[in-house]
């Protein structure tokens, strides 16, 4: 009964920020399918790593969602039908181990940090974080409940800089979109985001970024249909082949 309610507390808190992901497509007849959640910004790596394991556990497929953390995290207190979470910063997986809907704590196995991406060739001149504040700079973040928007609101309060963005997005995703599109002059998205967008946007580098990483945890969660299923995919991601994966992309070592 507790877990149940501090569920529904959960989810009442989170509400205003969730959206939908779409469910993941079933699995083939015969097949196990592990329905996993995950911040935006581990799309890339984390199809990486659910190819491999697909290979490595014949008769499993892997379904992601991906979206904001804290709209996955709105999903899973709802009844969301997820086996995995994989947020992109330890308070929103804090949040739902304390509604009793993890097995076991999350684990950290990822960390990031904030980098300016512009339109290619940086038209507007941004050259430090200061230049996200100047009249005229048009400068998209994420919103505050995203992991990575709380990541530039740590930035802004360590430099003194305070941004006044057009807009702040559900997710990194979404900012890197808008930027690439020109939509923007600038915006606040993670280092791998930049690496991973290649020559559609221009990095900038933030050292300021360094008051603010986020570090990644995964949990298997307590409804899981196959739950050892789960934990395997958990020890994959957490072990030498999942930390391959995301060291490739720019990703850093928890506790390094």
């Amino acid at each position: 009964m507790r877990a149940r309610a501090a569920a529904a507390l959960l989810a009442a808190a989170l509400l205003p920020a969730a959206c939908s992901v779409g469910g993941p497509a079933p699995g083939a007849a015969g097949r196990s399918t592990l329905n996993v959640f995950a911040a935006a910004s581990l799309q890339g790596t984390f199809t990486e790593i659910g190819e491999r394991f697909e290979r490595a556990h014949p008769g499993v497929a892997v379904a992601f969602s991906f979206a904001g953390s804290s709209d996955l995290a709105a999903q899973v207190a709802e009844g969301a039908p997820a086996d995995v979470l994989a947020a992109a910063d330890e308070a929103t997986a804090a949040r739902v181990a304390a509604a009793g809907l993890t097995a076991g704590e999350p684990v950290p196995f990822a960390t990031n940090v904030l980098q300016i991406a512009t339109p290619p060739g940086n038209p507007a001149g941004v050259t430090a974080f200061a230049d996200l504040a100047r009249p005229g700079v048009d400068v998209v973040v994420c919103a505050p409940q995203v992991p990575c928007g709380a990541a530039a609101r740590a930035v802004q309060a360590s430099t003194g800089v305070t941004l006044s963005p057009v807009s702040e997005e559900s997710s990194v995703t979404d900012v890197l979109g808008k930027v690439a599109a020109g939509e923007a002059d600038a915006g606040l998205v993670y280092v791998t985001d930049v690496r991973a967008a290649g020559g559609a946007v221009t990095g900038v580098p933030l050292p300021e970024a360094a008051d603010a990483v986020n570090t990644y945890p995964i949990a298997a969660l307590r409804g899981a249909a196959e739950p050892d299923l789960a934990r395997g995919f958990v020890e994959h991601v957490t072990g030498p082949e999942g930390r391959a994966v995301l060291g490739a992309a720019g990703f850093g070592t928890p506790g390094r």
